[in-house]
């Protein structure tokens, strides 16, 4: 995990990140204007160096060319393009850059079931936190941790896109951490909807 600031010069670019990886989630803010919080997935399509989500919005996947150059993240780079939301000319920004480490973190996709008898996702680890978004519609980035609920199953989420109270899944119920990632309860379309494509965050 590294958080990197730099300040923006309007024009394609790369800035180190210090990982010594290749990053498998970012996520940037204009720190001098309400701009959008672009995130960068690596597994969000098949050509995730094109594709944007943004952490404040719902939208679906977007074809963004002007966000990343068209250009995967390195082990020691990654690239910004002529948008103001991640390269805004002589502006300050921050970005929180994620690896996948064995044990502890993970970033991948999943595809829903549409079943209360959910999609289970593999992490290697029991998650105490997750954070999900459809990117083939648009929903809301769905929060889930087992401070909150103690146990299984898991039903209290808040939203990372709006600045709405802490809700509760309606039955059937959210899902299971367990020990060897997250199972879902739920036939929710923002979660586990048949044939959708979700990216998550799990620590």
């Amino acid at each position: 995990f590294s958080i990197v600031t730099y300040t923006g010069t309007g024009a394609t670019g790369t800035v180190p990140h210090g990982l010594g990886v290749v990053p498998q989630m970012m996520i940037f803010k204009n720190r001098g204007s309400a701009a959008n919080w672009p995130i960068y997935h690596g597994s969000n399509t098949a050509a995730p160096a094109t594709d944007v989500v943004y952490l404040n919005l719902t939208n679906a996947t977007a074809d963004t060319v002007n966000m990343f150059n068209d250009t995967a993240p390195t082990s020691s780079v990654f690239t910004v393009d002529t948008n103001g939301n991640l390269n805004e000319d002589g502006v300050a920004h921050v970005a929180y850059i994620f690896a996948n480490v064995e044990g502890y973190s993970k970033f991948g996709v999943y595809t829903g079931n549409g079943n209360a008898d959910g999609t289970f996702v593999y992490t290697g680890f029991r998650p105490a936190f997750i954070m999900v978004k459809r990117t083939t519609g648009a929903d809301s980035w769905f929060i889930y941790d087992i401070k909150r609920n103690s146990h299984n199953v898991m039903d209290k989420y808040l939203l990372a896109d709006t600045s709405g109270a802490e809700a509760t899944d309606a039955s059937p119920l959210g899902l299971d951490m367990v020990s060897n990632g997250f199972k879902w309860r739920i036939n929710s379309g923002a979660r586990n909807t048949t044939g959708q494509t979700y990216i998550y965050m799990a620590f």
